[in-house]
């Protein structure tokens, strides 16, 4: 038998009751899709404080994704110190500017800009929190994780689609590279920046790029 491959059969329990019955899943699945479709990217937050409880349920759920072998290779750093933030604005606008003044190739940037964004992120100052996602790595306190970007990325969805349910608006930031997040939020080497999300509430002067999705019959295949 190779190594450290367990003797018997895994330990399992019952399915849980999914608690949805056959008559109300149409209902229910259509309310959850026009809550998402009314999703939008913001850039322009309030500084209204996020209800207690709030985020601490919304990573709950994130949590719960399914992962490679389930590893659960994430770790999220929740930021609300106003001092951190400014820092944390400071380094990603450093790393912005040689993105857009000498790394990005002009096709990128084309594609950039009906969206309006430049090298300055005040909403990770201006939001009341801003969620770091890293990835975890094989390191000393963490085994070899399997399908790392797509584990993380499901949980991510998650975190979005439950901040939404919960009113509060999301922006996902890839400053590139993300090695900054390391010394500045003190994490081990194992772990790698995938995402900043800040979170909270719209400003009242808040608007959004007028774009649309694809619709179903250009991303969807039925076989």
């Amino acid at each position: 038998m190779p190594p450290n491959r367990p003797a018997g059969p895994p330990a399992s329990r019952p399915v849980p009751d999914y608690g949805v019955p056959p008559t109300d899943a149409l209902a229910r699945v259509r309310a959850f899709a026009d809550a998402m479709t009314r999703r939008r990217t913001v850039r322009d937050f309030s500084d209204r404080p996020i209800p207690a409880g709030v985020l601490d349920q919304a990573l709950r759920a994130a949590a719960s994704a399914p992962s490679g072998a389930n590893r659960q290779p994430w770790r999220f750093v929740v930021v609300t110190d106003p001092e951190l933030k400014r820092r944390l604005r400071v380094a990603a606008e450093a790393e912005e500017r040689v993105f857009y003044e000498r790394r990005a190739p002009e096709e990128w940037l084309s594609a950039l800009a009906p969206l309006g964004t430049d090298a300055s992120k005040p909403f990770l100052e201006t939001a009341p929190a801003v969620i770091v996602v890293f990835e975890v790595h094989r390191g000393p306190r963490s085994p070899r994780p399997y399908y790392v970007k797509e584990s993380v990325g499901i949980a991510v969805g998650l975190l979005l689609a439950a901040l939404h349910q919960a009113g509060l608006a999301t922006l996902t930031h890839t400053p590139s590279p993300m090695r900054y997040l390391n010394e500045l939020l003190d994490r081990p080497t194992e772990e790698r920046g995938n995402l900043i999300i800040p979170v909270g509430y719209p400003a009242d002067d808040a608007t959004v790029p007028d774009i649309s999705r694809k619709p179903l019959s250009e991303v969807v295949v039925w076989r």
